[in-house]
């Protein structure tokens, strides 16, 4: 029910359930701003509205908000945990500490299931028989990891739906780097044995791996096996190669999370640091602008929804400060683990060394972030100098368009937000009305696309790019003036240096101006433009590239008779591009769903002959 927030605050509580539930601020609009949990409703709401005055900055800018309320009513705390986490998700109020980055961090998959399993990169770990192993901080440390155990473990390389026989052995075969039991019969018990290595390598145990091989190869010299201890030797080498990049930091096997926290006027700063092992394996950090809330909350608000959408709880969770209902959130945590969680607010010893070292990450780092962002404002204020602009040009679009003879016509947008690409904006668009090589029209429509009336309740920019010369830049302000948007944000056109007029820098036009823009000691603010275009005209032509891919796809499939639309839906997810469909053998195309040995030699052939 909602209550409006008047003088009687005494009366409205008094229907208020004492018991544990979920509440919700309004606004004058109905719009909600914040959302809590509490044990006790009624003695929470009461906190908020019978206090003349409050003591942290958010609840007393809160309170001035409130016109009404409601309160959902849960059958534990516990409940009204997870009611709260699912509210703040979905209304995103205001007033929430809200943790934006919901990106899945890569893990590593092993199917012991099966009865050859190999490794795989996946984003969301499932409640199955796999072992998982993770997550990693980037794509790059993942990569690594698996370039090594690629070349000190013979694991199936090929990919783990299912192992399709083969006619022959793949390279890795070759180079002796897979047993290749698509092939040949390879023992299950020792394939389980490198298995299970592999699993000692991601677990952390790659001191006792490399006393076990060690072992092997004093055994397998003593019999005279010199190449099989030359092997040997090699993965002792490699192991120790990555022993010594490791960091230790505990002298125990617990995984934990650290986490630190440091916040100045501007910024507030999250620093998790993942110990798995022992090993310190990754540092993250989450940032909020002008957040008002005050510590306790943001570190309570980030743990709730940090592991509320994470694949993986360790066992321990480090703390900088108590949480409001840590128990309550222990609890909760363990429930999605499937075992106990605990959560440490440590006073001494190792754990309190680990977080000092989180917090002098998370004070190094929020220097480091102000200093950009200085460096940055830096940059964009002699860039508003130089173009002679009224606002701040925080963010810019760039639009660039890609075709090849006419077929396959794209456009891309690219946005950068003080000076940085907010590659979540960016926006692709196929030419529709084009059928020529006609820039001028191209770069007409996808303007057209972007500023017409129903989009304009969207972010505008504070400055509009447009990759070429005054013709495409003459385009972009026939359009916006078209659409009523004259003067709601600059426009400028940058094309690149001619050499053959000895030109040595590209030049910048504005609209009624003849001559390009003069940088002069403002070259870092051209530079700037000239790394936008750049990213425009990438994202622009990998775009037609794909788009140009598909249709040859299409192309050659539509000559085969026998694949229909499931068919060749089937083959466009499994190979996604013709040269990847082409390159496969009659075996793998044989295995997609839906397809046949006779179907798949004859598409091999087909391809073939048609590529």
């Amino acid at each position: 029910m909602d209550l409006p927030v008047e003088n009687t605050h005494a009366q409205q509580l008094q229907s208020i359930s004492s018991g544990p539930g979920v509440y919700l601020m309004k606004d004058g609009r109905g719009k909600i701003i914040y959302a809590g949990k509490a044990g006790n409703l009624k003695k929470r709401l009461a906190s908020y509205f019978i206090k003349q005055s409050h003591t942290d900055l958010k609840t007393g800018v809160l309170v001035k908000q409130i016109a009404s309320f409601e309160t959902i009513v849960t059958p534990s705390e516990n409940d009204a945990l997870i009611l709260e986490s699912t509210l703040i998700k979905k209304y995103k109020p205001r007033y929430n500490i809200l943790l934006k980055d919901d990106k899945r961090y890569p893990s590593i998959r092993i199917d012991v299931t099966k009865d050859y399993p190999c490794l795989q990169v996946v984003r969301k770990t499932g409640n199955d028989q796999a072992l998982y192993f993770g997550p990693y901080s980037s794509a790059g440390s993942i990569r690594n990891t698996i370039k090594i155990i690629n070349k000190t473990f013979k694991l199936c390389k090929c990919e783990c739906n299912r192992l399709v026989a083969r006619s022959r052995p793949c390279l890795n075969y070759q180079m002796g780097l897979c047993l290749a039991p698509c092939c040949y019969p390879v023992d299950r018990k020792v394939y389980r044995k490198i298995v299970d290595e592999v699993r000692m390598f991601l677990n952390g145990r790659t001191h006792d791996l490399i006393q076990k091989f060690t072992d092997e190869m004093t055994a397998a010299a003593e019999r005279h096996a010199f190449e099989e201890a030359a092997r040997l030797r090699d993965k002792i080498f490699a192991l120790q190669n990555t022993v010594e990049k490791q960091i230790a930091v505990t002298t125990d096997f617990v995984d934990r999370d650290v986490i630190a926290f440091a916040r100045n006027d501007m910024v507030s700063l999250v620093v998790v640091l993942l110990v798995r092992n022992g090993f310190l394996q990754a540092v993250r950090q989450f940032s909020f602008k002008d957040a008002i809330s005050s510590d306790h909350e943001i570190i309570d608000s980030f743990v709730k929804q940090y592991y509320g959408k994470s694949d993986y709880i360790p066992k321990e969770i480090i703390v900088p400060l108590p949480l409001e209902d840590e128990a309550v959130c222990a609890s909760w945590l363990g429930e999605n683990k499937g075992s106990a969680v605990r959560i440490i607010l440590p006073k001494r010893g190792d754990k309190l060394r680990l977080l000092t070292m989180a917090a002098d990450n998370a004070r190094t780092r929020l220097t480091r972030m102000m200093d950009e962002m200085a460096a940055s404002q830096e940059l964009l204020s002699g860039l508003a100098r130089r173009l002679q602009l009224t606002t701040f040009p925080r963010r810019i679009e760039c639009f660039d368009n890609s075709g090849m003879s006419g077929t396959n016509l794209v456009g891309g947008m690219v946005v950068f937000i003080d000076g940085k690409p907010e590659k979540k904006s960016y926006r692709r668009y196929i030419i529709k009305t084009v059928e020529l090589q006609d820039d001028y029209a191209s770069m007409n429509e996808v303007l057209e696309r972007r500023f017409k009336k129903s989009n304009q309740g969207a972010d505008l920019p504070d400055l509009l790019m447009v990759d070429g010369g005054r013709g495409q830049l003459n385009i972009a302000v026939s359009v916006i003036e078209r659409l009523g948007l004259k003067n709601a944000f600059p426009i400028i056109g940058i094309a690149k240096k001619d050499i053959t007029r000895n030109e040595t820098t590209d030049k910048v036009y504005l609209p009624g101006r003849v001559n390009p823009v003069n940088f002069n000691k403002d070259m870092e603010a051209l530079f700037l433009l000239q790394r936008i275009r750049d990213e425009a005209h990438r994202f622009a032509i990998s775009f037609h590239r794909q788009t140009r891919t598909k249709t040859a796809l299409h192309s050659g499939l539509d000559s085969i008779p026998g694949i229909g639309k499931k068919r060749k839906a089937a083959l466009l997810k499994k190979f996604s591009s013709f040269k990847k469909l082409t390159d496969a053998s009659v075996d793998e195309i044989a295995a997609v769903p839906g397809m046949n040995l006779k179907l798949a030699q004859i598409i091999h052939s087909v391809l073939n002959n048609y590529h």
